[in-house]
């Protein structure tokens, strides 16, 4: 928890009540600030309560305010001594082209690596397990989820698994219908609050296909809908929101999902991937054609 703790409030701050949500807010804008307040003085800073400080502690999963204040101390403390100065905040209007550029592949960075610290490794393996056994896997995802949904369709068929991806929400519905036991139903949404895609999840869960979700939120809808949860850890601010950031941190569980079913079945995955190489070898340019560098 301590060294995740900004990477989950940060994903529930959206479902918390606005009271606690106050204290989020200030929190994840200055949690060097926070560490260092008494409960009185926070609940001051906030406008609400102590009592309602100590809620959101527990709806964190800490037993009160002094986890809180060591969590947030050794998080920061985690992150000077491993990256040293880093450029933090949202990108304001004052900045710099290359400032821009700083933080921005400073956020993309970060969400490869907190997504990858976040990723339960026993949620994936029971997501392998039915992955590999499975007699078809639909994927769902709308927006920039649903090239997210096409890579990991694109990445199961080259090692010869039957994968269908849905960005369309009518056909989505449609597929979710028709899938039953013996089937897998991955969605992908960052917030875990896209009506479309949950619908369809839904549907699929009421089929009986074992459900997945890959979504920012542990605590969303979506996920309250799944058999098994792929968090992701990336954070969306001003001009951010669908951005990179998101994108990979789904890509990196996505990348993980598909290796790790490659490797369960070895022999068959390398001889698909040989397979489908040797498909497309002439569809490159070579020496010597029209085209090619002299």
């Amino acid at each position: 928890m301590t060294d995740q703790l900004t990477d989950t409030l940060r994903s529930q701050l959206a479902d918390l009540q606005p009271a606690m949500r106050r204290v989020g807010d200030y929190v994840l804008a200055d949690p060097a600030r926070a560490s260092t307040l008494t409960i009185t003085d926070l609940a001051a800073a906030c406008d609400t309560s102590e009592a309602t400080v100590v809620r959101f502690c527990r709806r964190l999963g800490l037993r009160g305010y002094p986890q809180l204040r060591m969590a947030l101390a050794t998080e920061l403390g985690s992150r000077e001594h491993s990256d040293g100065p880093s450029p933090t905040g949202d990108i304001a209007p004052g900045d710099d082209l290359a400032s821009v550029i700083e933080k921005i592949a400073f956020a993309d960075a970060r969400a490869v690596e907190d997504t990858a610290r976040s990723l339960s490794v026993a949620e994936l393996e029971a997501v392998v397990d039915t992955l590999v056994t499975a007699h078809r896997v639909d994927l769902y995802g709308v927006g920039a989820s649903g090239f997210v949904a096409a890579d990991l369709q694109q990445k199961l068929h080259r090692i010869g698994r039957m994968a269908f991806a849905f960005p369309d929400a009518h056909m989505a519905l449609v597929s979710a219908a028709l899938v039953g036991p013996g089937d897998v139903a991955i969605a992908i949404s960052h917030t875990g609050t896209t009506i479309d895609t949950l619908d369809a999840l839904r549907i699929a869960s009421e089929r009986g296909a074992t459900t997945v979700a890959i979504t920012n939120n542990p605590r969303s809808p979506l996920a309250r809908v799944a058999d098994h949860v792929l968090r992701t850890a990336a954070r969306e601010t001003t001009f951010r929101s669908g951005a990179t950031a998101s994108r990979l941190a789904q890509l990196t569980v996505v990348d993980c999902v598909f290796v790790a079913a490659a490797q369960r079945t070895y022999d068959r995955s390398q001889a698909a991937l040989e397979a489908t190489l040797a498909a497309v070898a002439d569809r490159r340019v070579r020496p010597g054609r029209r085209g090619s560098e002299d």
